[in-house]
Order: C-alpha cells, then structure tokens, then sequence
C-alpha cells in the first residue's frame, strides 16, 4: 500500500511532509502515519485506511479537503 511523502494542510493549505518511516513490511491498514505541515507546523497523525467502502478505518482525508476548499472558497467570496 502506499502513502503519500506529502499532504495538503487542512489548517492552512500548506504542504505537510510525512514524519514517519515506511516499515520494513510496508504499509497496512491501521497503520498510523505522521506528518508536519511546512506553513503552520502543525502535527497530523493519520490512520491508514483500506480502498473497500465497508473498511473498519475511517479515512478523513476526504472531510479534510472539503473543508479546506470551503474555506478557500469563503476568503474568496
């Protein structure tokens, strides 16, 4: 499974780079991952989710984004 080197900041819509180490095995659901944002050096731990949508992990990664494009879209207005 992969994960991402890097990730958008839901904070401040930098970049956060991935503070984990890829385990020898890889990558598996369950798996908690860190990253540091580059912008306002907040910490995200994130869980690993599976690709199935009846998996047991609950990926936040898409709530995340909403929520950063509806914030982008509100210093818009």
């Amino acid at each position: 499974m992969e994960v991402p080197d890097s990730i958008t900041c839901v904070d401040c819509g930098q970049t956060a780079h991935r503070l984990s180490y890829p385990p020898e095995e890889g990558w598996e659901v369950g798996d908690y991952v860190a990253y540091r944002c580059s912008g306002c050096n907040d910490r995200w731990d994130l869980v690993v989710a599976g690709d199935e949508p009846d998996s047991t992990f609950v990926s936040y990664a898409s709530e995340f984004r909403a929520i950063l494009e509806r914030n982008a879209e509100k210093l818009k207005e």
